[in-house]
Parts: structure tokens; sequence; C-alpha cells
């Protein structure tokens, strides 16, 4: 990027989301941080300050009808220009979906698929001409994932989603899809899980994914895999029969 721009991260009070607006921080950009837990949002606002940079945070609610219209609403009351938007925020159910509570998938719906296409419209126009969009889907959406139905496949569009205009916007908004696999975050823990025996040897942490993912960013990549271990299963997962895929995602899923 020619100068350091604004960046907008939702989710931005923990994990993936806290990383990345560190990382947009130590680059130079200045940063929009987005998430419901106010108290978290003006501490990191204030340790990134000290590096030099301005920070505002945003405490907002993003799991209702209105979030991504409201989000708009109130940067651009507070005059501010968005360069790069980030779209991090995410949740996961976990369970047989027979079993599934439908408020609880409304909200992943709302907040893993409505929400950042909602924001990426809203925001396009303004970021036209130069302008960037991150979005963080997962190595999960490329396969179907019984236990995480639900999540799998909303991260699934997310992929989809984003690699398709990536090449519509081609030369014009470079958008950046960046797809870990198991991460030391709140998640599991939000999602009702435990660690399964896969993430206990493959996870990574969010400072890791989080560097990968900007540096892809800047190389004008469309899609960043950060683990060399999650490409090689991402590639497995590709070639092996369908059938065993899904009995093997359920065997990992299980192992909680």
């Amino acid at each position: 990027m020619s100068r350091p721009g604004t960046a907008l991260v939702t989710g931005a009070s923990a994990g993936i989301g806290a990383a990345l607006a560190r990382e947009f921080a130590a680059h130079g950009h200045d940063v929009v941080l987005v998430a419901r837990r106010e108290e978290r949002l003006r501490a990191l606002a204030d340790e990134l300050e000290t590096g030099g940079v301005t920070a505002t945070p945003i405490a907002m609610d993003l799991d209702t009808a209105t979030a991504a219209m409201d989000l708009y609403d109130e940067v651009a009351a507070r005059g501010l220009d968005i360069d790069i938007l980030v779209n991090n925020v995410g949740v996961g159910t976990y369970g047989p979906f027979a079993d599934s509570d439908l408020d609880a998938e409304r909200t992943q719906l709302r907040l893993n698929v409505v929400l950042p296409v909602e924001l990426t419209r809203l925001f396009l126009d303004e970021l036209t001409g130069g302008g960037r969009v991150l979005n963080v889907g997962s190595v999960a959406g490329f396969q179907p994932g019984p236990g995480l139905s639900t999540y799998y496949a909303s991260k699934a569009y997310v992929n989809s989603f984003t690699e398709a205009i990536a090449e519509e916007l081609r030369g014009d908004v470079a958008v950046t899809l960046v797809c870990p696999g198991p991460v030391d975050t709140e998640f599991q823990g939000r999602a009702g899980m435990g660690d399964s025996a896969v993430g206990a040897v493959l996870s990574t942490t969010p400072d890791a994914v989080a560097e990968a993912a900007y540096e892809g960013l800047v190389a004008g990549e469309t899609v960043v895999v950060p683990s060399r271990a999650m490409r090689a299963v991402d590639l497995l997962g590709r070639i092996a029969p369908r059938p065993v895929v899904r009995r093997v995602a359920a065997w990992v899923n299980s192992d909680r």
C-alpha cells in the first residue's frame, strides 16, 4: 500500500480481531475497533495509541438486524474515512444440528454471513479506487463439518463470497480471504467445545494468523492459509473421496 490507511476491524476485543488490530497498528495504520465489550476495546485502543496511531473504539452489539447500517452510520457521523474493511467477527455453534438452538443458529448466520456481506456492500463505494477488504474465513469452509455443520457452512459462504468478489473487483478493490485452521482463542469455549486432538497438534496463534493475513493483504493475495500444516490438510480434503472427508471431519469434531 502506498500509505497506511485506516482499518476498521470487527470483533476487535479479543482473539484474531485484537491481533489484527495490533498488526495494522504496528504498520502505522489508524484503526477503528468494533466489538461489544467496551472496556476491552478502550484498553486495546489505549495500548495501540502508545505506538503513535489513532485508535477509535466503537462499542456495539453486531448481533442485530440493523447492525451493519448502524455501524456504517456511526462511522460516517464520526467523520472517519475507512480504507480497509476487516470482517473478522464470528461465532460458532457446536453439537448435533438436531439438538441445536435456533436462536444461536440465527446469531451465527447474522454474524458470520449477513454482517460481512452487508458491511462490504455498504463500505464498497468508499473503498473503490484502492481500498481493501480482508475477510476471515476458515479452512473449515472448504469441507463439510459434522458436529459443527452450520459453522462450517457459514465459513463456506464467506470463502466462496470472498473469492468471487475478489475477481469481480480486481484492479479496483483488493479483496483477501484468510483461512486459518484451529486457533488459540476464546472461540472454542464460547461454542461449547473442548479441544480436539487435531486442534491440540495443529493449532496456531492469533498473532501468527494476523501476521500472515496482513502480509497477504499487502501482497494482493486472494487466499491466505497461514499454516503449512493446514495447507496440507486443505489439499488432502480436496483430493480425498467426499465420504472419507465427511467421516474424518465427524471424528475430529466429536473428539472434544
